[in-house]
């Protein structure tokens, strides 16, 4: 419905202007009837300004000028420009549509102006200077015949089964709309080849009208590149070309490809096993070592320790409690009796062979009592006594001290006791 609505204004704007037009204006001619309600008159002292051209693209439109002339001095050049459909052109009252006025720069946007896309339009430019205008330069334009066409608005390209998907959007107006509701004949050209470094490149050409595309019969695992033009027969427009976009078709996969994902992948999962299981183990055994440290029984202390009344074959020791401790070590304590001192008394020497040998032995041996008298023989005899004395006395000390600077009354220490009471026995044992 909108576009048969667009073609029936086109026409009727080609009647009208067929009709009320006696004679083409001519691009940069002043009509002589073509006088401006509330227009100042001046001369035309100001140069015009020259080069004017529409610069379009889908529905934007900017009408740019040049000003070779310098500013004048210290005076300041302006600049207007109108607009005025040409069908209007004969009529009694036309008028024209200011789009730009009192600027300085050399152009000016007509895309809001709303200009019809099928119509035919008067556009013209003049510059002012004070009081001083200069005569009017008009412009003929059709944006249907004169606006140039985009290219696609976005290009999507993806790999595909042995082939390549390509997604094409509309080119866009200015207010953002599809242009093929202008242009209902429009499609779009395809271009795609082999990316390679050489200079000779192989294209290839798929015209299509649709958005969405697949480019078949292509090599597998390659790469090609792809851009898009969009284009409109009617008066030959064509757009620039899409942005290049190179992707890699996919395929079967080869086999020595499958083997390396799959070491990588046992390689991969290898690593992160067992590097966390080295660190967790490693990270245990401190610690334990740290914090439990294996310290085993010794096999004397077994006996006390575990509990073979319960249980005869148990491997677990007993919980001792600061009591039973203390009776261990009083089992285990045993207190010597006193040391009696021993006297030597020499007996008589036998007379005879045999007793006069022995006197002969004995005071070759006893040369040095000899030299004394009987009260120093008598007291080198009793001196072993007394070392024997003195060496109990030390060791007897030394247990009571064990006994009780014992911390806590732990068990294991209460054998120190004991160690002492065993070694005193030789000591007994050998005659001191």
């Amino acid at each position: 419905m909108r576009r048969s609505k667009m073609l029936f204004e086109c026409v009727l704007s080609a009647l009208v202007t067929a009709v009320w037009c006696v004679s083409e204006v001519s691009p940069g001619v002043l009509l002589d009837s073509d006088p401006q309600p509330h227009e100042e008159t001046a001369s035309a002292t100001l140069p015009s300004p020259q080069g004017v051209t529409m610069q379009s693209l889908n529905t934007q439109y900017v009408l740019k000028w040049t000003w070779p002339h310098g500013s004048g001095g210290n005076r300041t050049v302006t600049f207007a420009a109108q607009y005025m459909p040409k069908f209007k052109l004969r009529s009694r009252n036309r008028s024209w549509s200011t789009v730009c006025e009192n600027i300085t720069d050399t152009q000016c946007d007509f895309s809001d102006s709303d200009l019809y896309y099928f119509g035919i339009y008067l556009l013209r430019v003049r510059a002012s200077r004070e009081k001083e205008n200069s005569d009017w330069v008009q412009q003929e334009f059709c944006p249907d015949k004169d606006a140039n066409l985009g290219p696609p608005s976005n290009v999507e390209v993806t790999p595909a089964n042995n082939g390549l998907t390509v997604n094409i959007s509309d080119p866009l107006t200015s207010k953002h709309t599809s242009m093929k509701d202008y242009l209902a004949y429009m499609y779009y050209s395809v271009q795609y080849w082999k990316h390679s470094t050489a200079e000779r490149k192989e294209y290839r050409y798929l015209n299509v009208t649709r958005n969405v595309v697949t480019l078949l019969k292509l090599e597998s695992w390659t790469l090609y590149c792809v851009k898009v033009q969009s284009r409109y027969d009617f008066y030959r427009k064509a757009s620039t070309f899409s942005p290049q976009q190179c992707v890699e078709t996919r395929g079967p996969t080869a086999l020595w490809q499958i083997l390396l994902v799959f070491l990588l992948s046992m390689a991969l999962c290898f690593a992160c096993i067992l590097f966390p299981s080295v660190i967790v183990l490693k990270a245990y055994s401190l610690v334990k070592r740290t914090f439990f440290p294996s310290c085993p029984i010794p096999s004397s202390l077994q006996e006390t320790f575990y509990d073979s009344s319960s249980s005869p074959s148990s491997d677990h020791p007993s919980l001792l409690t600061l009591e039973s401790e203390l009776e261990i070590c009083l089992q285990k304590l045993e207190i010597s009796p006193e040391v009696v001192p021993l006297e030597i008394h020499a007996a008589d020497e036998p007379e005879g062979p045999e007793g006069l040998r022995h006197s002969r032995q004995g005071s070759g041996d006893s040369g040095v009592y000899s030299a004394e008298d009987n009260s120093g023989r008598s007291n080198n005899m009793q001196e072993p006594g007394k070392v024997a004395e003195k060496r109990m006395d030390v060791l007897l000390n030394a247990r009571d001290v064990v006994i009780h600077s014992t911390p806590g009354g732990h068990g294991w220490n209460c054998g120190v006791p004991d160690l002492i009471a065993k070694t005193s026995q030789p000591v007994l044992d050998a005659g001191f």
